[in-house]
């Protein structure tokens, strides 16, 4: 028989001595309550990488004293903690030595930043960019040169950024320090440039845009002089992206350019739909190098290494080799080491055993690349790589373990809680880039993540075998273009949905606030009841709002007769014939924002691509109009000038099989409700300001009734040759698209004989011509003309109304702040 139960005596445990862990059913991790976060380094990474984004908009001097006075409170709040000072509190000893972290890393990221604004705004290289000094430039390029994309005029412009050896100006003054210079290029021999590559060139300075540690813009127009070959790792990464390239071009253009961007991040052949698609759906992180392509590639290398049964040493070399093999195909460029340097955090911290030093270890990277190169601050994407590991480290595994402890399988689970956690992370930052919240976003992440992995592991082989086996290259390539298909296929579908993304405050203040409301709804969330009631409101707004959208929120506008693109500096106009066919006159500077339009007004054939004269910023994006598209006719001005245009119009029509032919003045053309006459130019023009403008094809088109006025370029040489001829009101037109952006050169008689209701201005932001004239503008609204302009009001569409003419605009155009 038992006797009356005894009080278990408890053996007292030396101070500083810990418990052992609980094991069994209910420990903590095994079912029950998840370990709790690590979070010792984050305050001090997060206010390393605050105070450096901060500074870089300062000067050194204001940094520096930052860093001072950080550096004074960190002490003062120390010496209170250690009892010099006093004997605190218990809850400011609680508290204190997280205020003392983050006051450490605003000493840090301020003292790094400052230390870097005291090289770049050194007073010789200021006086040379203040003078716009011509100069001899000693460089070594840091990245791959990029086009930039919508320049007008001449060849293409790139864009090189490079590390300043020497500076000499003409007067003898020369400059010789590790300064980041931005070079605008327009010679060729600047594109096949390798990272790590020495030269030296002739340019002018310029002043940069501020934000960043560029200490100037260097406009250079010859060929560089090249000092030997780049480094043999370069010119390695180099053979093997190019060995990709050629794998992939017997593959469709969409998978075929999709896959080395999933690879390399090389988006050279991406064609502008795809990338569209994939900004719109919250997708665009696939085409840029990131830290889940490296934890694919050392993943796959770590679960080949597991399965062979090679030891935990093994295993690791082979992934740090693959590690630094990856980082070298795609090129070790900053972007490329800050993703090796997420991607191989967790794999790290997993390979240990000790998953809650994922977490530290993520701050401490954040602490040094910031410290490092404080210009990551306020990169995009070096922000963007952050918060998705922080995501996945922070979110992903509670969430994971929820869905689990709700009888949903593991591997769902585990779907379902990755792309949610990371899309939550960085909506913030795509909410103030984008001005919008996609609400396709983590369902289209979510179908593609099956695809991610076997394309990007494929598309590695390919380029691996590329420069000894061609054969399997291609035949890696082919494999791998399945899975790209899918990608492509979940952002083309997922980019048409109705009310996929909703408009948001763009720039700083829009990704605060949704930070904001992110935290708060994580805070709150914690409590089933806010649960379920957040999850109550979210049905009812999206029930309430989506049939709103449905009906009264599509593009284009119902009965639209023209529509003006917004396509930066240049002219694209669209007329409609019949559902999914239109007339297209002009195609812009830049053929993915023509291309762009087109597809936003379901525009799937162009019965009639006509252009008003040959100027690059109206046939640049020629390409753009035949993009997945029909092209039936072309028909172009006789005045032959400029030939870089009429030759690519020309190479535009042969390659897409439409037919090519002049229009002179009285040509006419229906189908549809589209009626064309070209009015001018009445008879060819010589010895003007501008022959090729005063030679431009003016249209008179008559849409459902409406007639709208083309004036192309026409200056005021050939309006007055058209006021000659025209017999009395037949320049009279209902619309108006202004002559050459709004210049100057107008005729006053010509606009009086118009008398429009409507002006449209196609005009780029921010140009350097001063377009629009505003005398130009008042004189037209003073006639009673409602005057809208592409660069403040985005693509314009003229609708019938019962009333008469209505304009609506579709919101910012590109290149412009909300």
């Amino acid at each position: 028989m038992n006797g009356p139960a005894r009080p278990v005596r408890r053996e007292p445990r030396p101070e500083g001595a810990r418990a052992a862990p609980a094991t069994g059913p209910d420990a903590p991790g095994a079912g029950g309550a998840s370990t709790p976060p690590d979070l010792r380094l984050a305050g001090l990474a997060v206010a390393a990488w605050l105070a450096a984004l901060a500074c870089l908009h300062l000067t050194a001097r204001t940094a520096a004293a930052l860093a001072a006075a950080a550096a004074a409170l960190a002490a003062l709040a120390s010496a209170h903690l250690l009892g010099l000072l006093g004997r605190p509190a218990p809850a400011v000893r609680r508290y204190g030595w997280i205020a003392v972290a983050v006051l450490l890393g605003v000493v840090c990221g301020a003292a790094a930043t400052a230390a870097r604004l005291a090289v770049r705004d050194a007073p010789a290289v200021r006086a040379l960019v203040e003078e716009r000094s011509p100069v001899d430039a000693e460089l070594v390029v840091r990245d791959d040169p990029r086009p930039v994309r919508g320049a007008t005029g001449g060849p293409a412009t790139l864009l090189v950024r490079a590390e300043l050896v020497t500076l000499a100006a003409p007067d003898g003054r020369r400059v010789s320090a590790p300064l980041r210079v931005l070079v605008l290029a327009t010679d060729p021999a600047w594109r096949g440039l390798l990272p790590g590559q020495r030269l030296t060139t002739e340019g002018r300075l310029g002043a940069p845009r501020g934000g960043d540690l560029t200490a100037a813009v260097l406009t250079v127009r010859a060929a560089p002089t090249l000092h030997g070959p780049p480094p043999w790792s370069q010119r390695g990464a180099g053979t093997l992206r190019v060995g990709l390239q050629r794998a992939c071009e017997p593959l469709p253009d969409e998978q075929g350019g999709l896959l080395p961007g999933l690879v390399v991040g090389d988006t050279s052949r991406l064609p502008p739909t795809v990338e569209e698609d994939f900004r719109a759906t919250g997708m665009t992180h696939l085409n840029a190098v990131s830290g889940s392509n490296v934890a694919i590639v050392v993943g796959a290398v770590l679960l080949l290494a597991r399965w062979s049964r090679a030891g935990p040493w093994l295993a690791a070399g082979l992934c740090a080799v693959a590690l630094v093999g990856f980082v070298i195909l795609v090129r070790p460029s900053p972007s490329v080491v800050r993703a090796a340097t997420m991607g191989a955090i967790g794999l790290a911290a997993l390979a240990a055993g000790r998953p809650r030093a994922a977490l530290p270890a993520l701050a401490a990277a954040v602490a040094a690349l910031v410290l490092v190169d404080p210009d990551l601050a306020g990169d995009p994407g070096f922000a963007l790589s952050v918060l998705a590991t922080a995501g996945l480290l922070l979110l992903a595994p509670a969430w994971r373990d929820g869905l689990r402890r709700r009888g949903v399988p593991p591997g769902l689970a585990e779907a379902l809680a990755v792309p949610a956690a990371a899309q939550l992370a960085c909506g913030p930052v795509v909410a103030g880039i984008s001005g919008t919240v996609s609400l396709v976003a983590v369902p289209a992440n979510l179908l593609a993540v099956p695809a991610i992995a076997p394309a990007t592991v494929l598309g590695v082989a390919a380029a691996v075998l590329s420069p000894v086996w061609p054969a399997g290259a291609e035949f890696a390539a082919w494999l791998a273009s399945w899975p790209a298909w899918w990608l492509v296929t979940v952002a083309r579908y997922g980019a048409r949905l109705p009310a996929g993304t909703l408009p948001w405050p763009g720039g700083l203040t829009g990704a605060l606030l949704l930070a904001g409301l992110t935290v708060a709804l994580l805070v709150a969330a914690r409590r089933p009841v806010v649960r379920r009631l957040v999850a109550v409101v979210a049905v009812a707004v999206i029930v309430g709002t989506l049939p709103v959208r449905l009906v009264a929120g599509g593009w284009p506008p119902s009965r639209w007769v023209a529509v003006t693109c917004a396509v930066g500096q240049g002219d694209a106009l669209v007329l409609p014939v019949a559902a999914g066919r239109a007339v297209v006159v002009d195609a812009g500077p830049d053929p993915a924002a023509v291309d762009g339009c087109l597809r936003r007004l379901g525009v799937r054939e162009v019965s009639l691509l006509l252009f008003s004269h040959f100027h690059i910023d109206h046939t640049g994006g020629v390409a753009g109009v035949f993009r997945g598209r029909r092209v039936t006719a072309v028909r172009t001005p006789q005045w032959p000038e400029p030939a870089a245009g009429r030759d690519l119009v020309r190479g535009a029509a042969a390659v897409g099989g439409a037919g090519l032919a002049p229009a002179t003045a009285g040509w006419t053309y229906r189908d549809g409700t589209v009626e064309l006459v070209v009015l001018g130019p009445p008879y060819p023009l010589r010895g003007t300001r501008s022959d090729a403008n005063n030679n431009s094809l003016v249209l008179l088109a008559t849409v459902a009734g409406v007639r709208v006025l083309l004036a192309g370029d026409a200056e005021t040489e050939e309006q007055r040759a058209l006021l000659d001829r025209a017999p009395p009101g037949g320049m009279r037109a209902d619309v108006l698209k202004v002559a050459h952006h709004g210049s100057a050169y107008q005729e006053p008689a010509f606009l009086d004989a118009v008398r429009p209701r409507v002006a449209l201005v196609p005009v780029g932001v921010g140009n350097s011509y001063g377009h629009p004239n505003p005398a130009v503008l008042a004189r037209l609204a003073r006639a009673g003309a409602r005057v809208l302009r592409t660069d403040t009001d985005g693509d314009l569409a003229v609708v019938r109304h019962r009333d008469g003419l209505a304009v609506v605009t579709r919101g910012t155009p590109p290149g412009r702040r909300p």
